[in-house]
């Protein structure tokens, strides 16, 4: 069948492997590249695009292989949907995470040590966003330790059903579906900004959405109708009323992570906080509604 074999081609474990050692050497490679432009800019004194936030500091290099390994996690993203919608869950959580933690890096190269911290602006940015990385890594850890439970739960109850098989299948098909959608995103939102670097200057690139938002503003409003899919995908599995409102809430969290992108400073991370929370309160419920509906059937 057409379906299985593009996903044999796109999201096998071999495919999986070779897009890793892949993005790991571009990754290296646009590093040094970074840097030598930071170096020619800083040495050579050429003033290349000389308002970019992203050419002003070497640690503003690690923007950049960062980008590619945020690359690498949507991509397996689309390789876990098959496999559980938690943990698919778990990897937009990451996502949004790798997305703050890049946007520290931008941060600090604009670092300003001076006493009045507060009051200035990308100071401030980067102590929200160091308390946000550290607060979403816990509650990353705690969905993580929930979703193993819930996937036990699982294994132990269910065996591989005729409906189970088809909404396997279905989940197959909807991630062969996202590869080409990310990729066109991705070569798409990556021409728009060397577009706006090019030829409508370097500061203007840099606002452009904030370059941050860059590819993820697009992500996740594809990823809101992909979470709407599999809650109806859902429907022809299970109408448990706790795995609809499980499925449910994801999508609410889901959209609170692309509502952040439309604001900025606390308010961005405010949002972050609460949609990454609110997963995991919806998971913690989802469970322990599984574990008394056991107990009143016993």
């Amino acid at each position: 069948m057409l379906i299985n074999y593009l996903f044999r081609k796109m999201l096998s474990e071999q495919t999986k492997r070779k897009s890793e050692r892949v993005i790991i050497t571009v990754a290296i490679i646009s590093f040094l590249l970074h840097l030598g432009l930071i170096g020619i800019n800083e040495v050579g004194n050429l003033n290349i695009w000389p308002d970019s936030d992203l050419l002003k500091s070497p640690i503003a290099a690690i923007y950049t292989p960062f980008s590619f390994i945020l690359i690498y996690e949507v991509y397996l993203l689309v390789y876990y949907l098959p496999k559980s919608i938690s943990q698919y869950i778990s990897k937009q959580y990451e996502i949004i995470t790798l997305v703050v933690i890049r946007r520290i890096f931008k941060d600090l190269a604009n670092l300003n040590l001076v006493s009045d911290w507060f009051e200035n602006t990308y100071d401030l940015q980067l102590t929200f966003d160091i308390i946000t990385t550290v607060v979403l890594f816990g509650l990353i850890l705690l969905f993580g330790r929930l979703n193993k439970r819930e996937v036990k739960g699982e294994e132990e109850k269910e065996g591989v059903s005729a409906t189970l098989k088809n909404f396997i299948f279905r989940k197959k098909s909807l991630a062969v579906l996202l590869v080409p959608i990310f990729l066109t995103l991705a070569f798409y939102s990556f021409g728009r900004w060397v577009y706006s670097a090019l030829i409508l200057h370097a500061e203007k690139a840099d606002r452009f959405g904030d370059i941050n938002d860059i590819f993820f503003n697009e992500f996740f409003t594809v990823l809101i109708l992909a979470d709407v899919l599999l809650l109806l995908f859902s429907l022809f599995h299970t109408d448990k009323f706790n795995t609809v409102i499980r499925n449910s809430g994801f999508i609410i969290s889901t959209i609170l992570i692309r509502l952040s992108f439309s604001v900025e400073g606390i308010t961005n991370n405010i949002l972050i906080i609460s949609a990454v929370s609110f997963g995991v309160l919806i998971l913690a419920l989802h469970n322990n509604y599984d574990k008394e509906a056991e107990g009143s059937n016993a």
